[in-house]
């Protein structure tokens, strides 16, 4: 089938705090689903039945209308999804790439780009990606977890110190983006730090603290393609540094020797595999300087703005956006 004879509705925006990227995404792919000739509907399913006449609308930082998770459920149910061959999925974080969003698509019977449900749920519960990781020789930080209705400081802090000590990273269990992260540094920071993620999750991460370099491996189909460092021009890569540009330097192939570049693309592939990705991911690494490797997470729904990883990655393999965009559609045909 001819991409002039594909209709994909591209899905953008929805209810997670990553909502702003998740429109930044969109926009670039959205140029290159329309440069590659498909058929395109732009959905924000947290607009639910009262989407945006004019496209520019669904891009802009000022909400159209109310957004719920409500309106995303009436969204996947309507006839806006009637006809199309492939949603492409531009979300991301929370009710977006989690396998909620996934299972509606499946129910419908609808083709969509990414992982699927059980994959998109396991990798987005950063306890349960690691205990797969594990389980599949993935080397990944120590940890453990918090529930919201158990917090026990004391407890906590003696774990810590028994475990890994400080600093530590505390994070929301399924969140991305580094939203709600803290790198704890000590204990008069811990409370702030652990009622931070607790705004953004009901459970918790607590997680040994890899000092090194950050690295990330993309991986499209079933290969790896090259290593790609980040820099952080100060501080650690939180959100800002994401996405500011500027504020980060990307170099890719990093520089390093090509047997642990090997090692950083097999272990990224386990990771894959482990919690059963299909199509495309980027896996998140810290190298220490004897070159240990430990895997962070899978991403399953990746970035696409113009200073996203992947896309970097590609490009550094010879595949241009397009042929990026290109290739996840026609891996799920």
């Amino acid at each position: 089938m001819t991409n002039s004879k594909i209709n994909v509705a591209l899905l953008v925006g929805g209810t997670s705090p990553e909502r702003e990227v998740s429109k930044a995404s969109g926009k670039s792919i959205l140029k290159a689903l329309y440069d590659l000739g498909y058929k395109v509907k732009v959905i924000d399913p947290a607009y639910g039945l009262i989407q945006p006449k004019e496209e520019y609308k669904f891009f802009e930082k000022k909400d159209y209308s109310e957004i719920s998770n409500r309106n995303q459920l009436e969204a996947i149910n309507s006839t806006m999804l009637d006809g199309i061959d492939i949603v492409f999925i531009g979300l991301h974080g929370k009710w977006g790439e989690d396998g909620t969003l996934q299972s509606l698509l499946e129910m419908r019977g609808i083709k969509y780009t990414g992982s699927k449900v059980l994959a998109s749920a396991l990798a987005m519960n950063k306890c349960m990606s690691k205990i797969m990781f594990q389980h599949f020789d993935v080397t990944t930080p120590k940890w453990f977890l918090i529930n919201k209705h158990e917090i026990d400081f004391p407890l906590i802090r003696e774990k810590i110190k028994k475990f890994f000590g400080y600093p530590c990273v505390i994070k929301p269990n399924d969140q991305g983006s580094t939203i709600g992260l803290t790198i704890c540094r000590g204990e008069v920071e811990l409370e702030a730090a652990v009622n931070k993620a607790f705004e953004y999750a009901s459970t918790v991460l607590v997680e040994e603290y890899i000092l090194g370099r950050e690295l990330t491996v993309a991986i499209l189909g079933n290969q790896a393609i090259p290593v790609l460092e980040i820099k952080p021009i100060d501080g650690f890569y939180d959100y800002e540094h994401k996405y500011t540009s500027g504020k980060t330097e990307y170099i890719v192939p990093a520089v390093i020797p090509p047997k642990v570049a090997e090692h950083l693309q097999h272990q990224a592939l386990l990771a894959f595999n482990s919690v059963g990705c299909e199509n495309y991911a980027r896996v998140d690494f810290r190298l220490t300087k004897d070159y240990k490797s430990y895997c962070l997470e899978v991403n399953t729904l990746p970035g696409m703005t113009n200073l996203s990883l992947v896309p970097k990655m590609a490009a550094a393999a010879g595949i241009s956006f397009e042929d990026l965009i290109n290739k996840i559609i026609q891996n799920e045909f």
